[in-house]
């Protein structure tokens, strides 16, 4: 019996390395678990496909690498060839063929085109003079910013002055970008409003007054004549009314065209505007090439946003399993926040059937523009617009073509009834238009697949993966779908309280409860609890009372790291950090730091937030290491609690020819004002003297940024798994007010937040977000700022050296022995390796070896 070969996998290649060639990938992966397709990707960028929605936060201190789409395993897939940096240069159809720009040959079953756009520069003089820039890649961005910094270089003086010619989606990120750089900047537009695609006159007035209110100007119903230059640099604009302005950078975002230029040199067909023609399956007159995206030209017109690429993508990946889908049509709705300002439009967003209603709330003290289309009965939604609040739009937009359920005012209104939770939509109703996922997937994503969190539905349906903006909606109907199962979203902290964690706090805090035993007594099931609840109590009583943490019998309550007061590290020895405020240190301080790491023979190391740290102590060495660096004027640094880490701090004013405030004073106030703060998770805070960021304050839980009138804040920024970017909570604060804004942020996120949860999560899930906490620490809506400034002074007032307080009790230091029945027994014997060129010699006289790392001699000591 013989069988035979199995056939080779057909070749599917890929041209271009953007979101929409991504989601392609994606789509056969996910479908193709045989592998019938090779896959090759020609990308033209030296990176991965990256998230070019969020390009604009590169300037807030994300990396191309923080960019990337998706899991980057895909392409180490067997499967899947990413080719990086190398274009497509010539396509020969007859010999299924693709010369690539690095010289080779790629041969092909079936080709798709992913070449995207290209952004125009209008033809006006002077629009390639050194300074004129194009807004749409990293490199682009990269460039952009590099220029503004050696503007600030050459002329400190002055802030840098900046036109965006365009004041659409492209235009207003631009001039967020540019604003953010600290950049005086002018929006120009030729329409008589902004974001003329997305806005009417009402909304466009509304974002007009948004964006002059942050410190835009913007120039309506203006035409560019040319660009003004002196010695083939940018120096201003002329307008074609004959008015100039003066401008050390321009950007151009107005508009982008299809890169269609490989398909028309492949006489392929091209629509009457530009872009490949392809039919609704997304396949070109040459059977074996498609285009999807950008370029792709589908019912006459190519589309610029990119929901309706992903779907051409799932299309096209349909069609080359054996599948017969067919384009579904492009949701055109749009969600975006631009210098900081929620704009949403979607539907029949101008109005434009003939018997169409509109119901309208504006509020321009608010800040506020929002309406609905309707149907001439006032019942059907046909569109709507927000400005300045868009909290209804996730629950509006899949109602859109549906009656409402009630008084279409109610959805405009304030704290409204038409808010996410009260909408029951149809199962057909879309919900992430990214994804292309309805209600009824996510639905069944709970009831037939047993999802029981968003997170696992992100996971199971995709719902939510992309640009985020559905994801109210998809919680709120995963916590629906649960109710109507049975299944209750428990809060409870563990097995022995059926509180949650903010719930237990408020119980400690009422009834002044002070032990562990008093507290699993009176508000849990009794006994002695376990790993989750025993260290949250210790938190709990830590931030309430500020007592020692290994007082009484708290020290049997905490982690390993508490207990020790010091990091156990994986060879089970410990790390020791010395608080440094704000990092600034004396001459003497970093002696006394390196007399200490040689006399214990530690390994030594700049911590990322701005300290030294120092690692491969025994427990019993800690107590005379706290006692040396104790008497060399330092303290307890924390890193080992649920608390403040650090204050990262630039040089600012001080030194810094740009800052503008005092950065390392604040800093250093700062920490020594919330050190010992104990809270459900470690905290981290950054300075920056000026709004070149370098102190990186906003991937902190808390950043404050310099300004010329004071300083503005940001909460919610982290790293770790999830890591998010700090949002703008208030700005140009005298530091009075900002302190005082911080105490009650601080504390209040201290009181409600659940069991190691950071505060870019607390914000997101707190009802209301970011707005609802504004309102409580700003504006005292809940009438507590009197009692989170009180207890944060008490806070402040009892703070107690945690290192210094161990070593005046004998008790305590009866802890840190190697070996309980032999308190002063240790091993001299023993022998320690060299850790990257630093050793921890057993004896005084021993010396480290030289660590050889690809050649190159490390650490060499004599």
């Amino acid at each position: 019996m013989t069988t035979s070969a199995p056939m080779a996998p057909k070749k599917l290649l890929i041209v271009g390395g953007g979101m929409v060639a991504r989601r392609l990938v994606d789509a056969m992966r996910d479908r193709d678990s045989v592998g019938v397709w090779q896959i090759t990707v020609l990308a033209e960028e030296p990176r991965a496909p990256y998230d070019r929605v969020a390009l604009t936060t590169y300037f807030s201190g994300r990396s191309p690498e923080d960019l990337a789409l998706g899991d980057q395993s895909v392409w180490e897939d067997h499967v899947v060839s990413l080719r990086r940096g190398v274009a497509a240069r010539h396509v020969d159809r007859d010999a299924r063929l693709v010369r690539g720009s690095d010289g080779h040959d790629y041969p092909y079953d079936a080709m798709v085109l992913a070449t995207g756009s290209y952004a125009a520069k209008p033809p006006v003089p002077g629009n390639d003079l050194h300074g004129a820039f194009v807004y749409r890649t990293i490199d682009d961005v990269a460039e952009l910013r590099q220029f503004v910094e050696d503007l600030r270089t050459r002329n400190p003086r002055r802030a840098p002055r900046g036109v965006v010619v365009g004041g659409g989606l492209l235009g207003l990120e631009a001039a967020g970008a540019l604003n953010a750089l600290a950049v005086e900047t002018t929006v120009v537009e030729f329409a008589d409003r902004l974001m003329p695609l997305q806005v009417d006159t009402g909304g466009g007035a509304a974002l007009h007054r948004l964006i002059t209110g942050l410190g835009v100007s913007v120039r309506t119903s203006t035409a560019t004549a040319k660009v003004l230059g002196e010695r083939g640099r940018v120096a201003g604009m002329q307008f074609a009314d004959g008015e100039q302005v003066r401008a050390d950078v321009v950007v151009f975002a107005t508009g982008v065209r299809p890169r269609d230029d490989l398909a028309r040199s492949a006489d392929l067909g091209v629509g009457e505007r530009g872009g490949v023609l392809v039919d609704s399956r997304c396949r070109t007159n040459d059977p074996a090439v498609w285009a999807i995206g950008e370029v792709a030209c589908i019912d006459g017109r190519c589309w610029g946003i990119v929901a309706p690429g992903y779907a051409m993508a799932e299309v096209v990946a349909d069609n080359l399993l054996g599948g017969d889908s067919t384009f579904p049509g492009a949701d055109t709705a749009t969600k975006l926040k631009l210098l900081g300002v929620d704009v949403a439009s979607f539907g029949d967003a101008m109005s434009t059937d003939p018997n169409c209603l509109e119901v309208v709330v504006s509020d321009p003290v608010a800040g506020v523009y929002k309406k609905l289309v309707l149907s001439d009965d006032a019942r059907t939604l046909l569109g709507g617009i927000f400005v300045g609040d868009a909290s209804a739009y996730a629950g509006l937009r899949p109602m859109l073509g549906r009656p409402l359920p009630s008084d279409p005012v109610g959805y405009l209104a304030p704290a409204s009834s038409g808010s996410v939770a009260d909408l029951d939509l149809p199962d057909e109703a879309p919900v992430c238009s990214c994804n292309n996922v309805c209600a009824g997937t996510v639905r069944a994503a709970v009831s037939e697949r047993h999802c029981t969190d968003v997170a696992a539905v992100k996971a199971c349906t995709k719902a939510g993966t992309s640009c985020g903006s559905c994801l109210p909606l998809v919680k709120s109907l995963v916590s629906k779908e649960l109710a109507k199962a049975g299944i209750e979203l428990s809060t409870a902290l563990c097995e022995h309280f059926a509180l949650s964690r903010s719930e237990l706090f408020d119980a400690v805090r009422v009834t002044e409860l002070r032990t562990f035993t008093q507290i699993i007594e009176r508000h849990g099931t009794g006994g002695r609890g376990c790993a989750i609840c025993r260290p949250v109590i210790a938190s709990i009583l830590a931030s309430l009372y500020n007592e020692h943490i290994l007082g009484a019998d708290r020290g049997t309550l905490q982690d390993t790291n508490d207990f020790a007061m010091a990091n156990l590290q994986k060879d089970g020895s410990y790390s020791v950090v010395p608080r440094i405020p704000g990092g600034e240190i004396t001459p003497e301080g970093l002696i006394a730091i390196g007399e200490v790491a040689q006399r214990f023979g530690l390994y030594t190391k700049i911590t990322g937030g701005q300290r030294i740290d120092l690692f491969g102590a025994r427990i019993d060495q800690l107590p005379e290491i706290w006692r040396l660096l104790i008497d060399a004027g330092f303290e307890s640094g924390h890193a080992y609690g649920k608390s403040l880490r650090t204050v990262k701090s630039c040089v600012g004013s001080t030194w810094c020819r740009f800052g503008v405030q005092d950065s390392v004073a604040l800093a250093i106030g700062l920490e020594l004002r919330y050190r010992g703060l104990r809270s459900p998770h470690k905290l981290k805070l950054g300075v920056s003297g000026c709004a070149r960021e370098c102190a990186e304050a906003r991937g902190k839980d808390v950043g404050i940024i310099a300004t010329e009138q004071g300083w503005n804040l940001y909460v919610g920024g982290n790293g770790g798994f999830t890591p998010r970017h700090a949002q703008l909570f208030a700005e140009d604060l005298e530091t009075p007010d900002l302190i005082r804004t911080i105490d009650r942020f601080l504390m209040f996120y201290v009181r409600t937040a659940d069991r190691l949860q950071r505060t870019a999560a607390w914000i997101e899930e707190y009802d209301g977000g970011l707005e609802a906490l504004r309102s409580v620490v700003l504006d005292d809506s809940l009438g507590i700022g009197a009692d989170l400034d009180a207890a944060m002074a008490r806070h402040v007032d009892s703070y107690q050296d945690e290192w210094a307080a161990a070593l005046d009790d004998p008790q305590t230091l009866a802890r840190f022995t190697s070996f309980v029945n032999a308190p002063q027994a240790h091993d001299e014997s023993l022998a320690y390796v060299a850790e990257r060129g630093q050793a921890r010699p057993a004896r005084p006289d021993e010396r480290t070896s030289a660590v050889l790392i690809a050649g190159t001699t490390l650490g060499v000591r004599p």
